[in-house]
């Protein structure tokens, strides 16, 4: 079983005047191959810049990662990326996108193309593989981000707010989407949210950050997830306990935010 190690990784900026930015201090975990980690945490604790360091497109200023005993040093294509907007290729088909990894590795479509069909299917866009992207809404062009990054079947999905530019109704498909495709695929998924509620919904694991400089503050081992798939996340919601950790975690990012406010305050004072 394959295991994404994430040792001591600490991560500063250095800025032009001299100064530096702090933005993540000793993060050490371990991911088993399956687990659907949720990343949650004040505006500006790190989130995003740990993402990027596991994707490799950044590289810590201390600390390593290693994923199926190899270190993490650069961007792979066993570590797939799906952004807050599709970054989709405008001029190329729905179809044309989800195979473009495949056809750079110089596959034939011979090799790729009943897997993304079979993917466009799953995502629900069979029906408009031909059509381009832009006449796509946003949670149709998310689909297929999703889609593209599978069709490389990476080992890990990272996901940086990939939701959080639709209406709440098709958000809310989307993760039903995310929790079908977690089941299904078996693949290691970390997300990245500013929403508590999506993150108790798609987090069997939950990681809290702590403000700046990043620090694990507190993690959570949840059931919703589990319960939340094939079912209607809305009833999952109305589960005792999730409005319980719902409002525990709320409480902590409220208090982080204020202290990080009190603090600007006596700074600019």
């Amino acid at each position: 079983m394959s295991t994404l190690s994430i040792d001591g990784i600490s991560m500063r900026f250095d800025l032009p005047n001299g100064g530096h930015v702090q933005a993540l201090k000793d993060i050490s975990l371990e991911i088993k191959t399956g687990e659907l980690m949720s990343v949650l945490g004040p505006s500006g604790c790190g989130k995003t810049t740990l993402l990027n360091i596991v994707a490799g497109f950044l590289a810590p200023t201390e600390g390593s990662m290693t994923l199926n005993d190899h270190l993490i040093t650069e961007p792979d294509a066993e570590r797939g990326m799906v952004f807050q907007q599709g970054a989709l290729f405008e001029w190329m088909n729905v179809r044309e996108n989800v195979s473009f990894g495949p056809r750079m590795k110089g596959q034939r479509e011979a090799e790729w193309g009943e897997h993304v069909d079979h993917l466009l299917d799953v995502v629900g866009l069979a029906d408009f593989k031909e059509k381009s992207v832009f006449e796509l809404s946003g949670g149709m062009q998310q689909r297929v981000a999703l889609a593209r990054c599978l069709a490389n079947d990476p080992d890990v999905i990272l996901m940086d707010e990939p939701l959080g530019a639709l209406d709440a109704l098709t958000r809310e498909k989307m993760q039903g989407l995310v929790l079908k495709l977690w089941k299904e695929t078996g693949k290691t998924i970390i997300l990245i949210t500013h929403s508590v509620e999506e993150a108790l919904l798609l987090g069997e694991r939950l990681l809290v950050l702590a403000p700046r400089p990043g620090r694990i503050h507190k993690e959570y081992r949840l059931p919703f997830a589990d319960m939340g798939v094939g079912q209607d996340l809305r009833e999952v919601k109305k589960h005792p306990e999730f409005g319980e950790k719902r409002e525990e975690i709320l409480n902590m990012i409220w208090d982080m935010e204020e202290e990080i406010m009190g603090s600007s305050e006596e700074a600019g004072a």
